[in-house]
């Protein structure tokens, strides 16, 4: 797996996660992601923080709720037996995750 498929396989995560919401409600938080935040959509996985950060600025607490469903997205995406008690937050996870694969040699870097 490159770096680059993995950062689409997070993005489809984050995607799915945010999907669980509607995909109107969706398409709503990321043109806002894209506009308040100015960051794209193909432009996520490299700014992860900012990301998490408009997260919590749009649906306060409830933020980590929808992090949790977008973490085990990416877990089950990975093959990485899923917790369901879990308190990894989605930088954690996305951090640990990428770091198994390039350990295991299964990540290329650019």
């Amino acid at each position: 797996m490159t770096e680059d498929e993995f950062d689409k396989l997070l993005l489809s995560a984050l995607d799915e996660g945010l999907f669980t919401l509607g995909d109107s409600s969706r398409q709503a938080v990321m043109f806002y992601v894209e506009t308040v935040f100015h960051l794209k959509e193909e432009k996520i996985p490299a700014n992860l923080t900012e990301f998490k950060k408009a997260l919590e600025l749009i649906f306060g607490p409830g933020a980590a709720y929808l992090e949790k469903i977008m973490v085990q997205k990416l877990q089950r995406k990975l093959g990485i037996p899923v917790d369901e008690n879990d308190a990894l937050d989605l930088l954690k996870c996305a951090e640990i995750a990428k770091a198994r694969i390039v350990q295991a040699g299964e990540v290329t870097t650019k």
